[in-house]
């Protein structure tokens, strides 16, 4: 999630837990500890899908935060000592303003190592995306009170609202999320489609319009718009807008293995596909995306050298997939089926954009 809920669920945790003992002193701590995990993204990397799969890693991971709650505990209370409060509660304090960061991050669709450094594919579960105001609005709100009133009985009584109203929001989404996958893989089966896995996250700043992609046994990946008040708004007889491209998957043999593509393979759970473009592979997680061609993260990865002979690069960025012009059609999607979203123009984007030019070490 963005760095302001995740200061603001820390903020609350603190707040409920030891606000009537610090005060504003919880508050802003809490904000402070639960940012804390994101310091990763400070550390250099060589190229780009490396930098992508390490972050959210060690950091993030829950062996290494139960670590550090007692450290930090230990810091607060040199820092604090003139509050009394046992160890158990501050520990408490500590462990779930660092613990629920990782896992609310969980949540979205961008990887999280939770259990580094085994080699577990990153938890993705994908019910909310990065940025969502009405899951960060009751914590802000809490926030803000327990910053202007401090040690006040009001302070642990508004954050213990506002966690229980975001923790029901959270649920809520997950349970958006598996009606939406119901929803399109039902209208898929009925197209006599194959289906062999499925994906979905939910489109930005809401939990009532969702992506579910489906792949094939074919190499194929079928995307399909599912929005939750399409069955009060749209006509009779509406079907959800589908698209289904191939993945060309095949693409990779055309040379050696590449040992970023093969992280970013693991990183993403495979959710990639392959495009040729201007004598260039470009890569693209199709997780994070506003439709066909809207891709967030794409990478250049091998370059043609000859007419049958391809060599593997240090990646670098693929720029201009992702139009937020887009944006506003989609939220519009939300509460109207009809226009649909035109999927089929958006995929012809999949080839637009320019190549970001190396840096001087990636020729080395």
């Amino acid at each position: 999630m963005d760095s302001v809920t995740q200061a603001v669920l820390g903020a609350s945790i603190c707040g409920s837990l030891l606000g009537r003992q610090y005060g504003r002193k919880a508050v802003l701590s809490g904000a402070i500890i639960a940012t804390l995990p994101d310091l990763d993204v400070f550390i250099q990397y060589g190229d780009p899908i490396t930098a992508m799969v390490s972050h959210r890693g060690f950091s993030h991971s829950l062996f290494v935060l139960s670590a550090a709650t007692l450290l930090v505990a230990i810091l607060w209370k040199l820092l604090f000592a003139q509050a009394r409060v046992s160890a158990g509660r501050l520990g408490l304090a500590v462990g779930l303003s660092l613990i629920t960061h990782p896992l609310l991050d969980a949540f979205t669709s961008y990887g999280t190592q939770l259990l580094w450094p085994l080699p577990a594919t990153p938890a993705t579960w994908s019910s909310i995306f990065i940025i969502d105001p009405l899951y960060t609005a009751p914590l802000l709100i809490a926030t803000l009170i327990g910053l202007i009133r401090g040690p006040a009985a009001i302070t642990p009584r508004a954050c213990n609202w506002a966690l229980l109203l975001s923790s029901v929001y959270l649920a809520a989404s997950v349970g958006a999320k598996f009606w939406a996958e119901h929803q399109a893989t039902a209208q898929l089966k009925e197209q006599g489609v194959s289906i062999q896995r499925v994906y979905s996250a939910a489109q930005p700043m809401n939990i009532l319009l969702w992506r579910v992609l489906v792949r094939d046994a074919q190499d194929q990946e079928c995307e399909v718009v599912v929005g939750l008040l399409d069955h009060l708004r749209a006509p009779k007889g509406h079907r959800y807008e589908t698209l289904c491209l191939p993945l060309n998957s095949d693409y990779t043999q055309l040379f050696p293995p590449l040992t970023q593509l093969e992280q970013l393979r693991w990183f993403s759970d495979n959710w990639l596909r392959y495009d040729v473009i201007d004598d260039l592979l470009v890569v693209s997680d199709v997780r994070m995306s506003l439709g066909p061609g809207q891709y967030s993260f794409r990478f250049v990865v091998a370059e043609r050298i000859a007419p049958d002979s391809w060599l593997p690069v240090i990646p670098y960025r693929w720029a201009g997939g992702h139009n937020m012009a887009l944006l506003k059609p989609v939220l519009r999607r939300i509460w109207e089926p009809v226009p649909a979203l035109p999927l089929q123009e958006w995929a012809q984007r999949i080839d637009a954009g320019v190549p970001i030019p190396r840096a001087p070490a990636d020729f080395d």
